[in-house]
């Protein structure tokens, strides 16, 4: 029997070796950590359910349903409550919403941008502006690059930074527009403006729910996913040393020993493939130590609904940078999904990225929430403090796709592809979304079937 090893307990090892299996391939996942799943868990405090990694996934994204059937988890689905959908941004000691017809970075109905108290009134001439633009094909800019000159400043500042950084944890100055925001580019392209790109797109969209999730918690996947792996596939609790060709297989020294196989996944941050690369392909380590990555921090927190102080109109608020706070983004998660609270439970999710998730890596869990608990009452008037709190710190787990990722990512490619048997998993390439991840498991699994030649190219942007 064929046999894989991969490298990594997460998502994309997981599912990996979950997708092996169904193709008669013995999988070997070995994960460091005493706990599958990466960035995924989920925990219950005082009877509420409480999302340390990923709280959901987009629910067009196709690859996750595909997955969650197989698994039988597709009675466990729920979507979002959309019909209370809203998003707010704080702009100074006021919660200001977001046009409702939002569209990512312009509204479907450009006539919102004129009464939205979000921007004043220069920014917004400077935004009309857009709907003049002609179609053209521009260099691969920065995602700050391109907003500014669709938009203005005011519209990078207050509305591309805070919910990008939400996203992708880093700033629209480190991002790549045509990896992050392809559909935006295309509207450039085809329509010149961005604004009329979204108007004449709004009847082709999606009326389906934005983002959906499991009725026990993300944890549930993981769950699954380990349940269902074939009786060939095993997991081993180790680390990863070093690897080498050896012969016809791949050697993989662990710290307890050798394991071998005809083909090896890395299914980690690249970050982390870097030095197993580094003995067995050095010429694609160098490439691979190009992608950067940033880290996150997410508190939970639990209060009582009595005395809570706030309605919870919406699905949370966006924190920009120019507000001179630590905390990126609060997700009001009773609005969100049903079923996340008990009863008389109000549960907030904050989330800190990049630069100000590092200062808060290092403290206790007790001092996150508190800083959560503080910067949020600047905003929703919090009327007693939190009854409970978990707080979640991944470092470096992030990946910051670049100007010129793309082009870094063809020769990643290509490099691996001059090693027989070497695949490279994990969210540092083509999407760091649990259904990329996932989308990228499997066809890395049909690569070592023999079923399919290479991985396919992938957006990375939120579409």
């Amino acid at each position: 029997m064929r046999s894989a090893i991969v490298v990594g307990g997460g998502i994309s090892g997981l599912s990996a070796a979950y997708f092996l299996g169904g193709h008669g391939i013995a999988a070997t996942v070995v994960e460091r950590r005493h706990r599958l799943g990466g960035v995924i868990r989920t925990d219950e405090v005082g009877g509420c359910l409480l999302e340390a990694g990923p709280d959901s996934w987009l629910a067009e994204k196709r690859p996750m349903l595909g997955l969650v059937d197989e698994l039988g988890l597709a009675g466990e689905v729920i979507s979002s409550n959309d019909e209370a959908r809203r998003t707010f941004v704080v702009r100074g000691s006021r919660l200001v919403p977001l046009p409702a017809s939002m569209r990512l970075l312009a509204p479907a109905k450009p006539f919102e941008l004129l009464t939205t108290p979000l921007f004043g009134p220069l920014a917004k001439a400077r935004m009309a502006l857009d709907w003049l633009r002609r179609p053209a094909v521009l260099p691969e800019r920065s995602v700050a690059d391109f907003v500014r000159g669709h938009l203005g400043r005011q519209a990078l500042e207050r509305l591309a930074q805070p919910l990008l950084t939400g996203v992708y944890g880093a700033l629209p100055e480190d991002l790549s527009a045509d990896v992050i925001l392809p559909q935006f580019v295309e509207y450039e392209r085809n329509h010149g403006s961005i604004l009329r790109g979204v108007f004449k797109s709004r009847r082709r969209e999606s009326r389906g729910p934005l983002f959906e999730t499991l009725k026990g918690g993300m944890g549930t996947l993981v769950a699954a996913l380990r349940r269902s792996l074939a009786p060939q596939c095993r997991v081993v609790r180790d680390e990863a040393l070093a690897l080498r060709r050896s012969g016809r297989t791949w050697a993989l020294e662990t710290a307890r020993g050798r394991l071998e196989g005809d083909s090896v996944i890395l299914a980690v941050p690249a970050v982390d493939a870097v030095p197993l690369l580094e003995t067995a392909a050095p010429g694609l380590a160098v490439l691979v130590k190009k992608i950067r990555y940033t880290s996150s921090v997410v508190a939970g927190l639990v209060y009582e609904r009595q005395g809570f102080g706030h309605p919870l109109d919406g699905f949370g608020l966006l924190v920009p940078l120019a507000e001179s706070a630590s905390l990126a983004a609060c997700t009001w998660v009773n609005t969100k999904f049903a079923g996340r609270a008990a009863s008389g439970k109000v549960v907030l999710r904050a989330f800190w990225a990049g630069e100000s998730a590092e200062d808060v890596l290092g403290e206790e869990d007790g001092a996150v929430v508190a800083r959560a608990h503080r910067e949020l009452g600047r905003w929703m008037g919090l009327g007693i403090e939190p009854a409970e709190g978990r707080a979640s710190r991944w470092s470096h787990s992030m990946p910051t796709y670049r100007v010129g990722h793309r082009a870094l990512v063809k020769r990643i490619e290509a490099e691996a592809g001059r090693h027989r048997g070497l695949y490279l998993g994990g969210n540092g390439f083509d999407g760091l979304g649990i259904p990329d991840c996932v989308r990228r498991s499997r066809e890395i699994a049909a690569c070592v079937a023999g079923r399919r030649s290479a991985v396919r190219p992938q957006s990375a942007g939120p579409q």
